[in-house]
């Protein structure tokens, strides 16, 4: 894959180091695993998105599940429905974001990962081109699940990773704002 592995171990331990140090630090907050703001983030797991900072979040605020593209999976539905069922989310906000490394992937991926391994994954790559296109999908997914009992309040966005800016992606059955951003 070209990827050297060499200082993972210094990595690694720099983490564990960093751990020392926040843990002398740490005081327990006492809070409940409830998200105070009852709202559920999906979005990728680009290192370039601090999604507390963009959004104003404080620890415990929501839940956030993360993965490859942001993109609404089975496993992804599993989280947001333990997170509504058992620990009180009502709210789902979808964030995709430019410049993803997933517009760059395509399915041929797992096609390649079985003649390295000889081993096909049973998971879909969930490659996109069209990021409005995508966080439409992933909105739809969340709406149409029967275990999400919450689905009033879906909204999708997309990260703009140059200016930090979200931009609200409507599904394109809904009537849009007449002060809302054309989509692309």
């Amino acid at each position: 894959m070209g990827f050297a592995v060499a200082n993972v171990s210094t990595m690694v331990d720099r983490l564990v180091a960093a751990n020392r140090l926040y843990a002398e630090q740490y005081r327990n907050p006492g809070m409940s695993a409830v998200p105070v703001r009852h709202t559920a983030v999906v979005t990728c797991m680009d290192a370039r998105l601090d999604v507390h900072a963009m959004l104003g979040l404080e620890l415990g605020d929501t839940h956030v599940i993360r993965n490859a593209g942001g993109v609404v999976t089975d496993d992804v539905v599993r989280s947001l429905t333990i997170s509504q069922r058992h620990l009180g989310t009502t709210q789902v906000v979808l964030i995709h974001h430019t410049q993803c490394g997933m517009l760059t992937v395509t399915e041929d991926f797992r096609r390649e990962l079985e003649a390295d391994t000889g081993l096909r994954p049973q998971w879909a790559v969930e490659a996109f081109v069209d990021l409005d296109g995508d966080v439409r999908q992933s909105m739809n997914r969340v709406l149409r699940s029967p275990f999400l009992p919450h689905r009033e309040t879906v909204r999708g966005f997309v990260y703009d990773v140059t200016t930090g800016l979200l931009r609200e992606v409507f599904p394109l059955s809904d009537v849009q704002p007449e002060d809302a951003p054309e989509q692309s």
